[in-house]
């Protein structure tokens, strides 16, 4: 297995939630192509072998199938990304879903799990990867929406994401001192599996996963010093 990144020096090691489809799978694919040692995590472990198989990346890319709002999984991940790479630069918390309804006709026990993935996961995520991240004084990226920054009416969905914007600047004051980065972003539409849910993606510009992917490496690419804490990125033509 390669340790060393394009140009010398020790490669990155990033694990990245929810990585076998959509903004997530975009991002392994990018980070593997910058240098990355990756680990990718997903509920659903043919999505991530069919990853594997379209990455082509031997013992560069790690998959961890598991739950992403439950905490044995998630130290699980985080523990054999350590042992297998020997470090943690980096963590993507991008693992979530929504039930594409509104306080009025939705199914609470549907939320239960939208809330446990969307907002529990990137809590447990950041608690099982500090040590590793004091160590290496990495980054956070926090994967949320514009849905956490501009409320539409009755989205529960939204509310989780409202959640994660006001995790992303909580977390931030905690580790600041400790050299560690945090950057939340917040994509707009996105053309995604997200959607599979509600049936079409809404009418209206988009961006594609790979961009937002491009914005995640981007925010990853820092020099050491910089912090860049939120990014809000929409398609041209997205009023809302």
């Amino acid at each position: 297995m390669s340790d060393t990144a394009p140009g010398g020096g020790a490669a990155p090691v990033t694990l990245v939630t929810g990585g076998s489809t959509g903004i997530g799978a975009a991002a392994v694919h990018r980070l593997l192509a910058r240098g990355h040692r990756v680990t990718a995590t997903a509920r659903r472990e043919a999505n991530l072998q069919r990853l594997a198989a379209e990455a082509d990346a031997g013992e560069r890319l790690l998959t961890v199938p598991g739950d992403a709002g439950d905490a044995a999984d998630v130290a699980e991940a985080v523990t054999r990304t350590v042992k297998t790479f020997g470090r943690l630069d980096h963590i993507v918390a991008n693992a979530g879903f929504s039930t594409h309804d509104t306080l009025a006709d939705g199914d609470p026990a549907a939320w239960r799990e939208m809330v446990l993935t969307n907002v529990l996961g990137p809590i447990l995520l950041i608690q099982a990867a500090l040590p590793a991240l004091r160590e290496t004084r990495g980054r956070i990226v926090l994967v949320g929406s514009v849905a956490g920054v501009k409320n539409t009416p009755g989205n529960v969905y939204s509310v989780t994401k409202w959640a994660v914007t006001g995790l992303a600047e909580n977390t931030r004051q905690l580790v600041t001192g400790d050299g560690i980065g945090v950057t939340l972003i917040a994509p707009g539409r996105v053309d995604s599996p997200f959607w599979d849910s509600r049936g079409e993606r809404p009418p209206g510009p988009a961006l594609s996963s790979d961009r937002i992917a491009e914005t995640i490496v981007w925010a990853l690419s820092q020099p050491p010093g910089t912090d860049i804490n939120t990014l809000v990125v929409r398609p041209t033509g997205q009023a809302v």
